[in-house]
């Protein structure tokens, strides 16, 4: 028996593959499957930091969950948020990698500077734009000259939500920049110049050509744009710590923190963060089956 026959051989024994997948299944056995039903038994628990006494509750929490309004105020915040995620960097990021989809060393640099905030810590981040955002912050007075009363962007209930968006949107674009000028590059240029030669224009070639084959970009994008914006928490806890007032900002990621760690009732908030992983993977496993059929029709 030669070499070749029997590399193939050992190849086809399942058992091999049990063996090389085994160390990869049980760190993930302890440190994610464990934890989740450790996080779904104490949900069904009173478990409080701040109690001695532990008694099982059933789906109290959960009951309770549903009819509790700040809590359907932090959901109504995640969803924004999620679509302001999902939104504005993709639309932004194609816009801008269509722009740089060239050769040369200046736009070889300005993909690099695209991708600088993606690098840089949420909360480093987070800081920054804090401090040019509060009301006597750089921008503010930028704007003083023009406008007498500067907008409140983290003070003013009604817009410290979207400031936050907007800043969770702005580094999340050279993620989408970078993805999706690996899939304009990807796209054989022979179609886009026989679709030229029968006439089609830049915007027709876009729609008839580029677009379709930038499907599995976009609905890669689109589904870890979906799964962050439900996990968004650094740049709530730095920037406006839930407020400005109680819960504006506040988003499920945050509450689950603020309700396990600082108020200290434990077993409440492993029910809002079961809660928050079955949204996710409803979610995500809904988007997939659809930006999947949409590649396939188109």
């Amino acid at each position: 028996m030669n070499t070749q026959t029997k590399r193939r051989k050992i190849l086809r024994n399942p058992l091999h593959f049990l063996l090389f997948a085994l160390p990869g299944a049980a760190l993930y056995a302890v440190f994610v499957l464990w934890p989740l039903l450790v996080a779904f038994g104490s949900s069904l628990t009173n478990e409080d930091a701040y109690r001695v006494d532990t008694l099982f509750v059933g789906l109290e929490n959960y009951i309770h969950l549903f009819s509790d309004p700040a809590y359907l105020q932090t959901l109504r915040n995640t969803v924004i948020l999620t679509i302001i995620a999902v939104i504005v960097p993709n639309a932004v990021g194609l816009g801008i990698a269509i722009l740089l989809d060239r050769s040369g060393w200046a736009f070889n640099a300005m993909r690099a500077v695209f991708f600088v905030p993606v690098i840089l810590s949420s909360v480093v981040v987070a800081v920054v734009w804090q401090l040019l955002l509060k009301d006597d912050g750089l921008i503010n007075a930028a704007l003083r000259p023009f406008v007498p009363e500067p907008p409140g962007w983290l003070s003013d209930p009604d817009l410290a939500l979207y400031s936050v968006g907007a800043i969770v949107a702005w580094q999340s674009v050279g993620v989408c920049v970078v993805l999706y000028l690996a899939g304009l590059q990807s796209i054989p240029k022979e179609l886009l110049e026989a679709a030229a030669i029968d006439g089609a224009g830049p915007v027709r070639r876009f729609w008839a050509v580029t677009w379709p084959l930038l499907a599995p970009s976009v609905t890669i994008m689109t589904v870890l744009s979906m799964i962050g914006g439900f996990k968004i928490y650094d740049q709530v806890k730095v920037m406006t710590n839930g407020g400005p007032g109680v819960g504006t900002t506040s988003t499920l990621a945050f509450d689950v923190v603020q309700t396990s760690l600082d108020a200290g009732a434990v077993g409440y908030g492993a029910a809002k963060a079961a809660v928050m992983f079955i949204i996710i993977a409803m979610i995500s496993l809904f988007s997939i089956r659809m930006m999947r059929k949409r590649e396939v029709d188109l």
